[in-house]
């Protein structure tokens, strides 16, 4: 465990001018056929962030928050400039679905990235796979119930990393609500990233608040899956715990994850 403090965003293969990306926005990352859901089609985008007249650079595939029940799509600014691409994906929400379908969107976010960054000139071993808490938490589900990505014909494995922010590592809270449980009752079962423990999973860096001031003892579980990663023999988990910040660590997380990709 690496205690962080007081980070500001930094550079990652050097900063670069803004004129230098093209951004590519509300592209659907589902088929656009005949007896498509229209309420999925609209909420199923993505934008994508991408180096112009550049190739081989990385791409950090980029869920947003809300607690599975709200929030819009974002390029989180701390990644911009920074020789990445990244593509930030809107999911559906809670209450006009349930689970899995918000896992089932950020599967078919991820595959179209693999599918088509190429075409910007982007690596597609060179996919990471973030997101902030609720965002966190479909990531980490991405990565390692292997299931969601082989349905969009997609290894799991061939992630370059996950990276989830202040991320679920248990059963989600509003999926535990669908369950008629509160948000206080942990439960480990197949929607947990913990239930899915396994050693050849990709890379993991795994960024949370402080313990003190996170939310439901969002710090706990992370620490937990870490070591229970490290008991089935997985060689790649880090766990930085940003001390001084709460729930609200977007930014503060930015450095430590660009760093961290780079030396990938």
């Amino acid at each position: 465990m690496l205690l962080l403090a007081g980070l500001v965003a930094g550079p990652c293969g050097g900063a670069a001018d803004e004129a230098e990306y093209g951004l590519q926005v509300g592209v659907s990352y589902i088929e656009d056929t005949p007896d498509a859901d229209p309420a999925r089609l609209e909420r199923c985008r993505l934008d994508l962030y991408h180096p112009k007249d550049a190739t081989g650079f990385s791409t950090v595939v980029w869920f947003h928050g809300g607690g599975l029940t709200g929030g819009e799509r974002f390029i989180p600014e701390g990644f911009k400039n920074q020789g990445i691409a990244v593509a930030a994906a809107n999911y559906r929400l809670h209450p006009k679905v349930e689970r899995p379908a918000y896992i089932q969107d950020a599967a078919a976010a991820v595959a179209w990235v693999f599918r088509n960054i190429e075409r910007f000139g982007g690596r597609t071993d060179k996919i990471y796979v973030s997101g902030h808490s609720a965002g966190g938490y479909l990531a980490s589900m991405v990565g390692m119930d292997r299931r969601w990505l082989a349905e969009q014909g997609i290894d799991a494995d061939r992630i370059a990393g996950l990276i989830p922010f202040s991320g679920h590592t248990i059963t989600h809270m509003t999926i535990r609500k669908e369950l008629g449980m509160p948000d206080t009752q942990p439960l480990v079962d197949e929607y947990a990233p913990l239930y899915h423990v396994r050693p050849e999973a990709a890379p993991i860096l795994l960024i949370t608040g402080d313990r003190e001031l996170e939310m439901l003892g969002r710090y706990e579980e992370n620490a937990y899956f870490m070591r229970m990663l490290r008991v089935v023999g997985h060689k790649d988990v880090t766990l930085f715990e940003l001390q001084g910040y709460g729930h609200d660590m977007v930014q503060p997380a930015i450095k430590p994850t660009l760093d961290w990709i780079r030396r990938h």
